[in-house]
């Protein structure tokens, strides 16, 4: 059968409403069986992506909180180093 007898026997808003539905079924198809399973595959990797950057930010705050402490161990050493008369510089004089 052609599309024009189609038409002019089941009449042009049967003969769309069924291809609307072919459609709305391909579509559904599709969705169920091709992206609903690559969405899963995405959402672990989502997951573990997050997870690894958690993990990134628990490293910088660790190795911030390190590179505090040294700086100050740093400066209390240099202020230690400037409070100490230099006795070398005494015997270099005299």
């Amino acid at each position: 059968m052609e599309i024009g007898q189609i038409i002019a026997e089941y009449g042009f808003p049967v003969v769309m409403s069924m291809g609307m539905a072919y459609f709305i079924y391909y579509i559904w198809n599709f969705i169920n069986e091709e992206l609903d399973p690559k969405i899963g595959e995405m959402h672990i990797a989502l997951i573990r992506v997050i997870d690894k950057t958690r993990m990134l930010d628990q490293d910088m705050i660790r190795l911030k909180s390190k590179i505090e402490v040294v700086m100050r161990y740093k400066n209390a050493e240099k202020m230690l180093n400037d409070s100490k008369p230099d006795s070398t510089d005494k015997h270099k004089s005299g």
